[in-house]
């Protein structure tokens, strides 16, 4: 796999969800951004197990993607990031992101991967970037794919 492309892929599929009326659009990078304009999805740190199969056949990758968002007031920014964190739903991360699975017997991520999933949501919390507060988590992405290049 090729992380770069795996990442922009994963910040593509979540460009894809519909916010509340009346709120900014999501912005979403495959990298850690310098500055938020929120709310912003990003892909952050990864981790790889190399040849979980023979032969370089597979290799599986876990991301760490965060979700900021403003502060306006301390409920509307966590109903806000409520909604984005949904199992499912136009506004859930989780759909969006899992939508680029492909239909049954495709490769996932436009064909960067065999498979991914959403695993689970994690440090919901207070966040700072660059030096201004967000609220925000964690979503973690299992991807699994050939880890020798096609």
């Amino acid at each position: 796999m090729r992380m770069s492309a795996v990442r922009a892929a994963i910040a593509d599929a979540a460009r894809q969800i519909v916010m509340p009326a009346g709120t900014a659009a999501l912005t979403c990078s495959g990298y850690v951004p310098d500055a938020v304009a929120a709310p912003h999805f990003f892909v952050g740190e990864y981790s790889v197990e190399y040849d979980k199969a023979m032969g370089r056949t597979l290799d599986e990758a876990e991301f760490t993607c965060r979700v900021l968002v403003g502060r306006a007031d301390d409920r509307a920014g966590q109903e806000i990031l409520d909604g984005l964190l949904d199992g499912s739903g136009p506004g859930s991360l989780k759909q969006a992101i899992e939508a680029a699975r492909g239909a049954p017997g495709e490769y996932a991520l436009g064909g960067l991967a065999d498979d991914l999933r959403v695993t689970r949501i994690q440090g919901y919390r207070w966040y700072e970037h660059q030096g201004t507060q967000y609220v925000g988590a964690e979503l973690i992405i299992r991807v699994i794919g050939k880890g020798a290049p096609s």
